[in-house]
């Protein structure tokens, strides 16, 4: 057929056979022919199908190169957004550590200074009231952190107007101050006080560790005057609480030092649960500034009322020193100043981060006290004193669990059996799928029974 149209010359007249030999053809020759035009324009039309043809394979590798560098620059995009998020949740994480080694350090720093200042003055109540009166500097710093972070700032006077809202609508006013201070003032010189009697008596492991039951007895103030939500496990922590102090004043047989120590101890740790119970239902929730403006006046109302009880026992030889130089003021100001540190972590870390932070740094004074006695003072521990701590340590833990522990421990397990559920499904699924396909290459067809 071929050898047959290409003898026909251009322009002349093809025989009928040749015609009819070409109409005979198979199916492919006729779609060779009938395409012959299409070719003779693209070789011949140089602005024909071809050339629009051209463009549309043109547009189309545009379009695809246009998808590929959209797609290329979306993958990109994601990739800058999970390198930012790993990076801030890793500045989180980092930030959170250093909250909790902060406030375990200041607070094992302070229990430490204060066992050394007491190898040369035993004056525990001078001691509270030089520590308070440092508390004026609280609002001081804060506003330092304003003016070098804030974008709008303000003055001074401003600022303090604007953070002694904490006392009520009309700001500090006298009658406020007297009627507002002089409890909690009370309260914050009992609870430093106490703690600093019960270092003379006991260890400072032991005094840290009966220290963490004033978050059970925080539990159980709530629950009896605030009319808190009840909640079995902080139940629990409370009884593990109380058992542990038993203990500890069973290790010596109550008698002697020992009982007197955990006294002191549970002491500082009721009036501090008092403390915060009480902040609670008259002042409610602060922010940092007016937590610091508040710390700053319980110092200010202690350097002005309180100051008349370390010249009276003074001068009735109950604390008393002389000469005058041999006050070790640099024991003194570092007690101070690390307790200053603890006061304002504690308020930063409250507003910044999880209060539930502060808590674990708090607990974990309790193994650093413990490992400087053993390395330092070369302290042994009893079975029962080491009993009595963990059992305490371990109703703190309970205590910083949510109010909707019990609630999401309920989801979680009913995550986990659908998810069980889901998988046996699925298991089950696909070994009836493979019972099929055996069945069907075995020439049967299984049939399942209704």
């Amino acid at each position: 057929s071929r050898s047959s149209v290409i003898q026909c010359k251009p322009g002349g007249n093809c025989p009928s056979r040749h015609r009819g030999m070409t109409r005979q053809l198979s199916p492919l020759s006729v779609a060779e022919d009938s395409a012959a035009p299409i070719l003779e324009l693209q070789n011949r039309s140089p602005s024909g199908i071809c050339r629009h043809s051209r463009v549309e394979r043109q547009s189309r590798s545009g379009e695809e190169g246009t998808q590929t560098h959209t797609e290329s620059s979306s993958q990109e995009a994601e990739g800058q957004t999970r390198c930012q998020s790993c990076t801030s949740t890793f500045l989180k994480l980092i930030w959170r550590f250093l909250i909790i080694l902060s406030v375990f350090s200041s607070w094992v720093g302070t229990t430490q200074f204060v066992k050394i200042t007491y190898e040369t003055f035993d004056c525990p109540f001078f001691m509270t009231w030089f520590s308070t009166n440092w508390n004026i500097m609280v609002f001081p710093i804060y506003y330092s952190g304003h003016l070098a972070t804030a974008q709008e700032k303000q003055s001074p006077i401003k600022k303090f107007r604007e953070c002694s809202r904490i006392f009520g609508e009309d700001g500090l006013t006298l009658k406020l101050f007297l009627k507002r201070t002089a409890p909690f003032s009370i309260l914050w010189t009992l609870t430093n006080y106490l703690y600093l009697l019960a270092l003379k008596k006991l260890t400072a492991t032991d005094v840290s560790a009966l220290f963490c039951c004033n978050k059970a007895f925080v539990f159980l103030l709530s629950w009896i005057v605030l009319k808190d939500r009840f909640m079995g496990a902080r139940i629990v922590a409370a009884i593990m609480a109380i058992t542990g102090i038993v203990m500890m004043a069973y290790a010596d047989g109550f008698q002697g030092d020992s009982i007197i120590g955990v006294a002191y101890a549970v002491g500082s740790a009721s009036t501090s649960a008092l403390y915060k119970v009480l902040f609670k239902m008259f002042l409610g929730s602060a922010n940092f500034g007016e937590a610091a403006h508040f710390v700053s006046t319980l110092g200010f109302f202690n350097l002005i009322f309180i100051s008349v009880t370390p010249i009276i026992l003074y001068f009735t030889k109950v604390e008393y020193w002389s000469p005058f130089s041999a006050v070790p003021w640099g024991y003194l100001c570092g007690v101070a100043g690390l307790w200053l540190a603890f006061n304002i972590l504690v308020n930063v870390g409250v507003v910044l981060t999880y209060p539930i932070l502060i808590s674990i740094g708090t607990v974990l004074s309790v193994p650093g006290n413990a490992a400087v006695d053993l390395l330092k003072h070369k302290m042994i521990f009893s079975v029962v004193r080491l009993g009595a701590t963990i059992i305490i340590c371990v109703g703190f833990l309970l205590m910083l669990l949510p109010e909707e522990w019990d609630e999401i421990t309920l989801r979680f397990i009913n995550s986990l059996k659908e998810k069980k559920s889901e998988d046996h499904a699925d298991d089950i699924t696909d070994s009836s799928v493979h019972t099929r396909s055996r069945s069907r290459a075995n020439g049967t067809v299984s049939i399942p029974l209704a």
